[in-house]
């Protein structure tokens, strides 16, 4: 049984749309950083844990976000510029890695500037210093480090690397 196009078509609108609704917000203006920071972190999933290195950059308006496994290997390259995520390079995209940049922006993003920066609707603070985007868990167990929980299961432990301290 063959269904018909516009079924089809209409079902893929609505992965389509699923999607997107997913993501994590952005904020309305990105959190301001003074220099670059280098992040080494800890991913764990269903599927097992790896290791990787993060690098943000302050780029003018925009920021640069460049993940990389430990040969160096680039794994996935963003900016973000006016509000929105554009490629850099020519990496495949990696949508898993553009939700983990945009809930690390959240982490980012000082505590007094959260109202202006988000939707009250998409985020909640505690009373022990940690915050939740949406379904991500964010905890600061360190000043120099951060631990992002995903609706999956999945975790992020960063560590900020000693020569990126500010």
């Amino acid at each position: 049984m063959t269904l018909p196009r516009p079924f089809v078509f209409a079902l893929a609108c609505l992965l389509l749309l699923a999607a997107c609704a997913s993501q994590p917000p952005l904020p309305s203006s990105p959190p301001p950083l003074a220099r670059a920071l280098v992040y080494q972190v800890e991913r764990q999933t269903a599927e097992g844990s790896d290791a990787l290195l993060l690098a943000i950059q302050p780029e003018g308006a925009a920021l640069r976000f460049s993940l990389f496994d430990p040969l160096g290997v680039p794994q996935a390259r963003q900016q973000l510029i006016d509000g929105a995520w554009h490629a850099d390079g020519l990496l495949p995209p990696n949508p898993r890695a553009r939700t983990f940049f945009s809930v690390l922006l959240f982490a980012l993003t000082p505590t007094d500037q959260l109202p202006r920066a988000y939707a009250a609707g998409d985020w909640q603070g505690a009373a022990d210093g940690s915050r939740s985007l949406k379904d991500w868990q964010v905890r600061y167990p360190a000043a120099d480090r951060l631990e992002l929980q995903a609706p999956d299961g999945s975790s992020y432990h960063l560590a900020l690397l000693p020569e990126s301290t500010p």
